[in-house]
């Protein structure tokens, strides 16, 4: 919904946001000799025979003068990590090539590496474009990787997510099936836990005791009195015998509090040796889940569940303060 208190132009601004695009960084040197670059999403192809794309830039602009007198331009379509490198062109930085490592093109321009692709253009032509100047470059020369685009959407840097076709719904309501987080969820873990128990298996670790050690890798030096309730949330009650059986095996370390009557739990070298091995196993398993989709879709189920697991509800592994 447009914002009632919005300009006309800030509104029209709105609008135009509402269409999805990639981010180009354009670039070029100046006939001083100076390197310059711009962020644009402004891109588009033109032409396939010859080739040709275009691209436009406010006549405000701070760089508008060297890209109207130079020869010779490229256009890099940023790929989806390089969202901060597309900050550092946006803004007013004095030497926005400061620490990157580039290649040359024709007449020594600037090229940026690994993006998701990349346009070595002649200029050919300038259009009056209103407040802008509409640049069409002949394409002398192009690469292209694998890497997923950045996206641009409203305001704000975007991921591209593939669109796949959606699951049938359950056909009985007492049942979940594969449109059901819980379902979903439930059949991801189910192969990361048997990782876990397998290698818990191996070093004899039962349940309460891995969640002990689990517990105090994230935040070693608890007293008994505060690991027992919290180990407990895994599932599996814990007792004050299982943090005397880890002790009683060197896997934890159980120092005594002067002013308090339960002691601190401590991982020994053996303890935080045991932990590894076993986060190494879900590592694993968790790498090879993760693979059976492309890097980008893996990175953006991440970004996903990050935000639907809060840090302040009760579960595991538990919230703790800093």
């Amino acid at each position: 919904m447009a914002d009632p208190q919005a300009t006309p132009q800030r509104a029209l601004r709105d609008a135009m946001g509402s269409f999805a695009t990639g981010v180009t960084i354009v670039t070029t040197r100046s006939a001083a000799g100076e390197d310059i670059g711009r962020t644009a999403n402004s891109f588009s192809s033109v032409s396939l025979d010859p080739p040709m794309i275009l691209w436009s830039l406010a006549r405000s602009s701070s760089s508008h003068a060297a890209f109207a007198e130079a020869r010779h331009f490229a256009v890099h379509v940023l790929a989806a990590d390089q969202d901060e490198l597309s900050g550092r062109f946006a803004g007013k930085s004095a030497d926005r090539f400061a620490g990157l490592e580039t290649e040359r093109g024709a007449e020594g321009i600037p090229l940026l590496r690994h993006c998701a692709a990349r346009f070595e253009c002649r200029t050919v032509y300038r259009y009056d474009g209103g407040d802008h100047v509409i640049f069409v470059g002949e394409v002398t020369g192009f690469q292209r990787s694998d890497a997923a685009p950045l996206l641009f959407h409203g305001g704000r840097y975007g991921r591209l997510v593939r669109q796949r076709a959606t699951p049938a719904a359950p056909e009985r309501p007492e049942t979940l099936g594969a449109g059901n987080l819980a379902w979903l969820l439930s059949r991801s873990f189910h192969e990361l836990r048997a990782a876990s128990a397998e290698a818990r298996a191996k070093l004899d670790l039962t349940d309460p005791h891995y969640a002990v050690l689990t517990l105090l890798g994230h935040r070693d030096g608890l007293p008994l009195a505060h690991v027992l309730p919290l180990a407990s949330q895994r599932g599996a009650e814990v007792g004050r015998c299982d943090c005397a059986a880890l002790a009683e095996r060197g896997l934890v370390r159980m120092d005594p509090q002067p002013d308090a009557p339960d002691p601190a739990l401590h991982l020994t070298e053996a303890g935080r040796d045991t932990l590894i091995r076993v986060v190494a196993a879900i590592r694993a398993a968790e790498a090879d889940l993760l693979g059976r989709l492309a890097e980008e879709d893996a990175r953006v189920l991440l970004d996903l569940l990050g935000a639907l697991a809060r840090s302040d509800s009760r579960g595991w592994p538990p919230a703790l303060p800093a």
